[in-house]
Order: structure tokens, then C-alpha cells, then sequence
């Protein structure tokens, strides 16, 4: 609970007001020792967590910010937005709501300071909804179109989070962050769900099939009996599944167009034969894009990366293309759901997987140019 002092003598207040701010820039000027964050914040080290300037914070993003000297609390403001917080709590009020705060609001030599997980925890996901995109030029991308898969939808809701967080909002977050990310480097991007609604998975497999695209990407929150469970992982076509029974299931309904290439013949063992040929080259495909992508969310994020599987997935066996199905975080471990609730957190999945993608189409390449 947050409360006020009120006091008939405003101009004591303003002394006050006046002596703290001036106490922040002698500070801010003195050289003080301290050390440079990836966001050119200066940080300080409180009883062993590290602690950033409030006010460097706010001004950056530019909030407005007020602090009463006397009952030692913070309004911070933007737009519709509000967070109350009080100095030697951990609690804070973002817009109403208790957020517990990892580690408490704390003052350090004049100056009120954060814990630099408050950044992430609490002004970028509510003051900040999309970040600078690293620009990829898409003329170097082997890459034209990808195809975004939202799991679940409409009455299908996907898993739950511990307070209730549905899958489905999620993925289709992601999944639209995703899309404009890739569409701003100039790839074509077909979603097979825009908004809240039910598309079956044979459905999401015809979509994939008829689109032309590169890539089929599946967008997914995971889910476990064992709450504890955590982690960053993705899924590709398991080599258990039979190519030879797909391959002459496409020979029967697919026919290739004359740009593909010249067939000698068209008996359905030769066209089995090249569709086998295929679905060997989009699994190694899936499995070097599934890695790109780990790495890219290993080296970017503090996600526990649990790595690549095989799976029998209806949306991959389906696909007649590279295709692979990303399980962004855990929705039943209290800890990623909160990360899940988090619009940075979602931003920065978004980002890293098409960071991945780039890194994916520039080594395919690399490796075209070194056969040549």
C-alpha cells in the first residue's frame, strides 16, 4: 500500500525537491566508480545487486517521473500508464496491479536507483512496445517468403499458464512481432492465423503447401505437469517419420510446374524417388535452421536453451517444406509465464528467431558459393 504526506508548507517540499536533484547531478558529475551497461546506463553495485539510476531510465524513455522527499515514494507516468513504487519496497503498482519486483527500490548515494531486471520487468514491457529492429538486406537472403504458424486459436486455447495466461494470445503475438520484423527486411510473410480464430491442422498444412514460401515456422508456448520445467527449444520432422510413404503421397497429388524442372517421365516411382529426395533435403534444412535459431536465443537471451528434437507433429510431416516448430518459453513454469506476459520478452523471441532465420539463409549461402 502507498501512501502520502501532505504538508501546508509547499515550499519546505520544493527545498527538499530542489536538494535531492541537485544531490543526483553532483553525483552524476563526480566520477564516481561505476560500470557501463549495454545500455550506456551507469550501474551500482547495493549490497551486491547491481542498480541502475532511475531517473537515467526515465529520461531515456522519456517518462515523467515525481518523487516526495518526505514519504519516500515514486510516481512514474507516461501516456495512460502508471507505476507507484516506495523506497525499501519490492512492491510496486504498475497501473494498478502489485508487481513483485525481484529485488527492492533503493537509494544510493543521493540517487534513486533500480535493479537492472526492473528495466525488463517493468518499464520496457509497459512503456515501450517495439524496439529498433536490426535491418537485414534482404537482397543477400536466399529467403523470399515464410510462412508463420500461430499455434491454437479461437476455442482451441492452447495450454494454460499458472495465473491463466492462454497459449494462444502468445503465439500469435509472437508471431505477428515475427511477421513485421521479417516483413521490414523485405520477406513475404503469410500468416496462417491474423487474428483469434480456429484454422485446423490440416488447414495450416494446405496453407504452408500452396503458399510458394521457403520456410513454415510454427510458433508455440510449452507446456508440463512438472512445474519446474524450463527452456528454449525447437522441433523438426523426426527422422522416424517414413519419407518413402509421404513421398508417394505427394507424387499422387502434386504435380510439379515446368519451372521446377524437366521430367524424362512421369511415373509415379520417379516422382516418389524426387519427392523422397526433397523431403531429405527440407529435414536437413529444418535441423541447420533449428540450430541457427538456438544459437541466435542462446547468445541473446539468459533462456536455458534445451536444443533441437525429432517429432511427429502433424503441421511438419505435413509441410513440403523446410519446416520447424518453435517452443518459445513454458507457460506452466511460473517464472516464463511472467516472462510470456513480458512485450519485450515476446519482442526479443521475435527478434532472435529471425535473427536465426538470416544467419540460417546467409551460411546456405556461404555453402552455395563453396560448391560452385
Amino acid at each position: 500500500m502507498f501512501w502520502r504526506h501532505h504538508f501546508t508548507i509547499k515550499t519546505m517540499k520544493k527545498f527538499y525537491t530542489l536538494l535531492i536533484v541537485s544531490v543526483f547531478l553532483a553525483v552524476a558529475l563526480s566520477g564516481c566508480s561505476t560500470v557501463p551497461t549495454s545500455d550506456s546506463f551507469a550501474s551500482y553495485n547495493v549490497n551486491g545487486i547491481s542498480y541502475v539510476s532511475l531517473v537515467s531510465l526515465c529520461n531515456a524513455k522519456g517518462i515523467a517521473w515525481d518523487y516526495d522527499t518526505f514519504a519516500r515514494t515514486i510516481s512514474l507516468s507516461k501516456e495512460a500508464h502508471k507505476v507507484d513504487m516506495m523506497i525499501g519496497d519490492s512492491l510496486a503498482l504498475v497501473d494498478g496491479t502489485p508487481v513483485r519486483l525481484v529485488n527492492p527500490v533503493d537509494s544510493y548515494q543521493g540517487m534513486i536507483v533500480v535493479p537492472n531486471s526492473f528495466k525488463e520487468q517493468v518499464l520496457d514491457g509497459l512503456f515501450k512496445e517495439y524496439f529498433p529492429q536490426r535491418r537485414v538486406l534482404s537482397t543477400t537472403l536466399k529467403i523470399k517468403k515464410v510462412v508463420i504458424d500461430a499455434g491454437h486459436g479461437g476455442e482451441d486455447p492452447g495450454a494454460l499458464g499458472v495465473t491463466g495466461l492462454r497459449e494462444k494470445e502468445v503465439n500469435l503475438d509472437i508471431a505477428k512481432r515475427l511477421a513485421n520484423i521479417l516483413s521490414a527486411d523485405g520477406i513475404e510473410v503469410v500468416l496462417t492465423r491474423a487474428t483469434d480464430k480456429f484454422v485446423s491442422l490440416s488447414g495450416r498444412v494446405s496453407i504452408a503447401n500452396n503458399s510458394g514460401a521457403d520456410l513454415f515456422i510454427s510458433i508455440h508456448s510449452n507446456a508440463s505437469r512438472t512445474r519446474s520445467l524450463n527452456g528454449f527449444e525447437v522441433y523438426y520432422v523426426a527422422p522416424s517419420v517414413n519419407d518413402s510413404n509421404r513421398a508417394y503421397s505427394s507424387a499422387r497429388t502434386f504435380s510439379f510446374k515446368r519451372e521446377h524442372f524437366e521430367m524424362a517421365s512421369q511415373s509415379l516411382d520417379l516422382k516418389a524417388i524426387v519427392w523422397d529426395m526433397i523431403y531429405a533435403s527440407n529435414q536437413a534444412e529444418s535441423i541447420a535452421l533449428s540450430r541457427s535459431i538456438c544459437r541466435s536465443m542462446d547468445a541473446n537471451s539468459d533462456s536455458r536453451i534445451i536444443g533441437i528434437k525429432g517429432a511427429r507433429f502433424a503441421v511438419l510431416k505435413g509441410t513440403r517444406i523446410p519446416a520447424i516448430l518453435v517452443e518459445t518459453a513454458f507457460i506452466s513454469n511460473r517464472e516464463e509465464e511472467r516472462l510470456l506476459k513480458n512485450s519485450y520478452y515476446r519482442q526479443k523471441v521475435a527478434q532472435n528467431i529471425a535473427d536465426g532465420i538470416r544467419d540460417f539463409a546467409q551460411g546456405t549461402i556461404a555453402l552455395e558459393v563453396a560448391q560452385r
